[in-house]
């Protein structure tokens, strides 16, 4: 079992537990009350923006902790003065120490979109995250089928949500549908944890007409981000390069202002 279909497997026993400590009919009604929130496709290529989607994340499974101090609101705002495109929030707990209120605290001090990072398994998760004020949700081509991509992606659209589908390869990229406004590459290997570049511009001509075009994962300078918006990408998400320095917002405004 790879540590993907342990999280995977994790995850939906952490919804269950959920509904049943939130019930839907619940979640349906903070949804009647929830502000509209900055979309990501419109902000990606957004004048004044950069097409960074700069990432908070407290640890993963294969770094460990990463950063144990920095707060999600005192780091957003420094995001958003650097011009960064979007500020993505890993939400997990258990596997990436995140929490639903890292996402709230980071919304609650800017107007640029906020992505809720985490493995989406489930509709309850993506009414939840509307409701905490993320501007989008990922949805990890590995782990689901066509069907779920096609359902949670118009159930994310019908909320006013947009949808990151993230893809490792031509197989998973098939699975795309037309709700879906922005793809993105990881670079990663959720398998292996191994970083390849060269994924990204290769799988970039395969790219349905219209996306915006993210590319994830073992970005760390700019001449990365140079060579790949050359390439045709629009966005460029950078998790750990900011969160492991001791002043994350500091690091990404210094980062971009050098781009």
């Amino acid at each position: 079992m790879t540590i993907l279909d342990k999280i995977i497997a994790y995850k939906r026993q952490e919804v269950a537990t959920l509904k049943q400590q939130v019930p839907v009919a619940e979640l349906e009604k903070q949804l009647q009350n929830v502000a509209v929130v900055p979309q990501l496709r419109d902000f990606i290529s957004q004048p004044g923006k950069n097409g960074i989607i700069a990432e908070f994340k407290r640890q993963s499974p294969s770094k460990g902790l990463i950063n144990g101090h920095a707060q999600p609101a005192d780091v957003a705002v420094y995001y958003q003065q650097a011009g960064v495109s979007a500020m993505s929030v890993l939400t997990d707990k258990h596997f990436f120490g995140g929490s639903a209120d890292d996402l709230q605290q980071a919304r609650s001090v800017t107007n640029i979109p906020v992505l809720r990072k985490d493995f989406t398994v489930d509709e309850y998760q993506i009414m939840e995250a509307r409701a905490i004020g993320a501007s989008a949700i990922l949805l990890i081509a590995a782990c689901l089928s066509k069907e779920e991509v096609q359902r949670f992606a118009r159930l994310a659209v019908d909320l006013g949500l947009d949808v990151l589908f993230e893809v490792h390869n031509r197989e998973e990229l098939d699975k795309y549908c037309d709700e879906i406004g922005v793809v993105g590459v990881n670079n990663r290997n959720l398998k292996t944890f191994e970083v390849n570049l060269q994924n990204s511009i290769d799988l970039l001509q395969h790219f349905p007409s219209g996306v915006k075009k993210v590319a994830e994962s073992g970005i760390s300078n700019i001449h990365t981000i140079e060579m790949l918006r050359k390439e045709g990408f629009d966005g460029f998400l950078i998790g750990e390069n900011f969160m492991k320095t001791d002043n994350p917002g500091k690091a990404c405004i210094e980062f971009c202002a050098s781009l």
